[in-house]
């Protein structure tokens, strides 16, 4: 897997978007909900505990409602029309270009998801029919090579997002419009924002998290203190990995029955973790789709 990207290069910040009361009836739902996910962001660089699967919903489903608000804005009349007026549509299809980029991550999450989904459905199947018999090594096997292949693209999303941070955005562009250059702040404060919830997203699929992970003898102690402590230590992708390593262990020892009931416990929970996310994620590519549609639809006026 790609080398994860430093835990510093996550603090994105967010500045508070207080907008004017004559600016747009929608301002106080754009603040509030920019804060949300200000908050929600770091929690999540400031936490001890890896990320949860329920938390990445939280986010993603926050980004939603954040789209959601942004589209009344963009559908106000005088804000269609300054749009269109400057420089003759062009932050509209700057803003349309940004969108293909969120669209694309959300399609490969939606399909690493489906992945990851057959991958705990298969292996529930076989612990179910076959319990820890050793002839399940083969389908531990393959669990494994696919989720290290998701783990690898997840890595190259991750880059993609952090050169879409890179590249020039509408807060470069000058306007002496007072109502355009709100707008453009809040266009900018969503991307900042959006690409910082999918590189969670996706940083969770890779189980990377602030702290380097263990190797060698500081690996083994994590997988006893996990079987003896809990789940405290990992989140839910990484729980099943560490189960399936003691399994993997035990079914060589011919003593594979009480690993093989945690095992499709973890699965469970990972499965469940699984679900949610996709939840979260067509909430989001919805709203992603109807700004889209929005922006569009001031291009052909």
């Amino acid at each position: 897997m790609a080398s994860s990207p430093s835990s510093t290069s996550l603090q994105y910040q967010f500045r508070s978007i207080s907008l004017p009361s004559r600016f747009h009836p929608h301002n106080t739902r754009i603040d509030v909900e920019l804060n949300i996910l200000k908050t929600w962001q770091s929690s999540l660089v400031s936490s001890t505990v890896p990320t949860s699967g329920e938390t990445i919903r939280t986010g993603l489903v926050g980004l939603a409602g954040l789209y959601s608000c942004v589209k009344e804005l963009v559908h106000s009349p005088i804000t269609q029309a300054a749009l269109v007026q400057h420089r003759n549509g062009v932050l509209v299809e700057e803003a349309l270009e940004g969108s293909i980029g969120f669209l694309d991550s959300c399609n490969a999450a939606r399909d690493f998801l489906l992945v990851m989904k057959q991958n705990v459905q298969d292996l529930q199947s076989v612990l179910r029919r076959k319990g820890g018999d050793s002839s399940i090594d083969g389908n531990i096997t393959a669990y494994k090579s696919s989720q290290k292949k998701v783990k690898k693209e997840s890595a190259k999303c991750i880059r993609a997002l952090k050169k879409m941070e890179k590249q020039n955005d509408l807060c470069s562009i000058f306007v002496v419009n007072y109502h355009l250059s709100e707008v453009i702040r809040v266009l900018r404060e969503v991307r900042i924002v959006t690409i910082s919830v999918l590189r969670f997203f996706f940083l969770y699929l890779s189980m990377v998290d602030s702290r380097p992970r263990p190797s060698g003898w500081a690996l083994i102690k994590m997988l006893v203190v996990t079987r003896t402590k809990g789940l405290k230590s990992l989140n839910e992708i990484g729980s099943v990995d560490a189960a399936l390593q003691s399994l993997h262990g035990c079914i060589r020892n011919n003593d594979p029955n009480s690993d093989v009931q945690i095992t499709r416990r973890r699965l469970e929970a990972l499965g469940d973790s699984m679900e949610g996310l996709e939840t979260g994620l067509d909430c989001l590519y919805r709203q992603l789709v109807r700004s889209r549609v929005s922006l569009l639809n001031i291009l052909a006026q």
